[in-house]
């Protein structure tokens, strides 16, 4: 069945059984997962569940995050998650918790032939420090955090363009738009040329409501009040 949109469409969350559901959507092609996910599926067992999600979703791209704080841990790291699969990428942060840049790094795992997911990116200037030290010839992604810029109050419309501007020349990069919050951001992304967006299972299950009218979302709505006022019980009048 052909996808219903013009950009790539990946799952983020760390449940099996969210991502087994989320693989049936057509218009899957990837996923994603990251440590505050994980705890909050309560994975226990980092590797099992890697190797686990592997097995399940062969024909998927799929990106584990390293876990270490300084780049000789995380080097290593890299190179046992990279090495579960030709189907992994390996999520590096663009900097560690005290600001240091993690571009030396990249620039070694991309040119050894590492699949890198650089992440947390959330400014222009990360974007250009990102791929300028990726290997042209190795597949990577570009996570930038939109929805966490957004948080802040600022539009973050300009940062994604530049982002995809600076993405273009190099064409195993593709520029992923990360901590998607709502529906809209999907088309958000399409429009402004991102060529990946990865959504949490809650906001991919409200897809399904695209084309509804805006006087069906009111119905919609009321019934629902309805639907709570009885199962409560309560009453005004008595």
């Amino acid at each position: 069945m052909e996808s219903k949109f013009d950009i790539e469409v990946y799952s983020d969350g760390a449940d099996i059984n969210d991502m087994l559901t989320d693989a049936k959507r057509d218009y899957v092609t990837g996923f994603t997962t990251n440590p505050s996910l994980m705890k909050k599926a309560g994975i226990t067992n980092y590797l099992e569940f890697a190797k686990n999600a592997i097995k399940e979703l062969p024909d998927y791209g799929i990106s584990f995050e390293v876990f270490g704080h300084d780049n000789e841990t995380m080097k290593k790291e890299a190179a046992i998650i990279s090495a579960l699969g030709d189907n992994v990428f390996v999520k590096i942060p663009i900097l560690l918790a005290d600001g240091t840049s993690n571009a030396p790094l990249i620039h070694d795992l991309s040119h050894a032939g590492i699949k890198v997911n650089v992440t947390a990116i959330s400014t222009i200037e990360q974007v250009q420090q990102t791929v300028d030290n990726l290997d042209d010839d190795v597949p990577a992604l570009v996570s930038i955090f939109v929805g966490r810029v957004a948080d802040t109050g600022q539009d973050p419309t300009e940062f994604v363009k530049q982002s995809v501007e600076l993405t273009k020349p190099h064409p195993n990069a593709k520029l992923l738009w990360a901590s998607t919050r709502e529906v809209i951001n999907v088309y958000q992304a399409q429009d402004m040329g991102v060529d990946v967006i990865t959504v949490p299972p809650a906001i991919l299950a409200k897809l399904g409501k695209v084309g509804k009218s805006s006087y069906q979302v009111s119905v919609d709505t009321v019934k629902g009040f309805d639907k709570d006022i009885s199962s409560l019980g309560f009453s005004i009048l008595d």
